[in-house]
């Protein structure tokens, strides 16, 4: 280096440090926020989410979808390892069409799930059947509909409280009788049953329609069919046909209480629930859970029931047994997981249903709690109803299609 260059220093960086107890205090604000958000993901499951491996499990179902669609429903269900992707179709056509390549099916009712368990029994590939839940077959009409009833002492109010009942007793005998043309004694042409302005007296539904109740398509719907099985019941004196030519017969002779009804619509609650629905469908066959999750939701969003809406009980009862049917291992799993989850159980209540108790085959009283709580009336039905059997599979299976006119879809599976 030359003598006379002059010489110059490093630059130096200076660190300043807080103070210790400055740092302390720093780190003592932000650490309970990640901490606290660590302990809220693992205790609510959704850390592992993306370690879990998530099992998508192919379903067809028909009403009991109103569940597995439920956000709470699949927010738990997903906590457990299970998605659940749903073919929507009655339940009828379930037990009809190919059912190859699907983990669950879920018809509303017994008939339908006895299809399919005959059919795999034959193919030597059986099927394990879970029933979480039950809800009961119900008619669904409005209130001044079933006073109208009431008056022409065909309907009759179920305790409750206040003046203004949610529930009446449906007799079902009577009920026919008036479709039929039959009133108090007079016989008219059986094909001409009565209308509501006829027996109406006091101008209060102003519907010239026939009396009747609404159904879904009898040729997919198992509450169609079993609403067919209950009025077949009943004409038949509270019995079932025990023939072939018995079951034809008869199929013929109510016919035409089950297709007047014009074009029925797929899903019967949606139309009931709608603003239109006190004109075009004063009475339908819907499944008890569906007026319910309508009164709890009521209640939630406006602080009171839909006093409008009420719900008629047969005199003649016929409680479904909707059955989830497990074709794989995975649907297996996820049978018994909602059959016997308290959080899913719980869930199934507050969405209308009558949950079984996961030990035994009745149902729980947590459905009765649930209301109370809530301050809708508790559904009440009379120790004198009568239980009605339904015909045997086969001949059920006739009925339906001499009534519906349903197209052959055996070979469809």
């Amino acid at each position: 280096m030359p003598a006379n260059r002059p010489t110059t220093e490093e630059p130096r960086l200076t660190v300043t440090r807080p103070p210790r107890r400055r740092l302390r205090r720093a780190l003592a604000l932000a650490l309970p926020v990640p901490v606290i958000g660590l302990v809220l993901l693992v205790t609510s499951g959704n850390l592992l989410l993306p370690l879990r491996q998530v099992v998508t499990i192919e379903a067809k179902m028909a009403s009991k979808r109103d569940f597995f669609q439920d956000p709470v429903v699949e927010r738990l269900l997903m906590k457990h390892g299970f998605r659940v992707h749903i073919t929507n179709m009655g339940s009828r056509e379930i037990a009809k069409q190919d059912y190859e390549g699907y983990d669950i099916v879920f018809p509303s009712g017994q008939p339908a799930a006895d299809l399919i368990s005959r059919e795999r029994a034959r193919a030597n590939r059986p099927v394990l059947l879970y029933r979480p839940f039950v809800s009961p077959i119900v008619l669904a009409t409005y209130r001044d509909y079933a006073e109208v009833l009431t008056v022409e002492g065909v309907a009759e109010r179920l305790p409750g409280p206040g003046d203004r009942p949610m529930y009446y007793t449906l007799d079902m005998r009577k009920f026919i009788d008036l479709a039929h043309g039959r009133r108090k004694g007079t016989q008219r042409d059986s094909r001409d049953g009565y209308r509501w302005d006829e027996i109406d007296h006091d101008d209060l539904v102003r519907n010239g329609n026939k009396i009747l109740a609404q159904t879904s398509d009898i040729c997919e719907s198992n509450s169609a069919g079993t609403y067919l099985g209950l009025v077949a019941f009943v004409e038949h004196g509270n019995d079932a046909p025990d023939s072939e030519a018995e079951a034809e017969q008869l199929a013929r002779k109510i016919k035409p209480l089950l297709v007047e009804q014009g074009l029925p619509s797929a899903e019967r609650a949606e139309t009931y629930l709608s603003p239109d629905g006190h004109s075009i469908a004063p009475i339908s066959v819907i499944y008890e859970h569906q007026f319910l999750a309508h009164q709890i939701r009521h209640r939630a969003e406006k602080g009171k029931t839909d006093d409008e809406r009420v719900l008629l009980y047969p005199s003649t009862r016929f409680v479904t047994e909707p059955q989830l049917v497990a074709l794989t291992g995975d649907g297996a799993r996820l049978g018994e997981l909602i059959s016997t989850d308290h959080e899913l159980q719980r869930r199934a209540v507050e969405l209308g249903f009558r949950a079984r108790n996961a030990t035994g085959g009745e149902t729980s009283d947590e459905l009765t709690r649930f209301l109370t709580e809530r301050h809708i009336p508790v559904p009440t039905t009379s120790s004198d109803d009568t239980r009605a059997v339904l015909p045997s599979l086969p001949l059920l299976e006739k009925m339906i299609e001499i009534v519906g006119d349903c197209p052959d879809r055996t070979g469809s599976r």
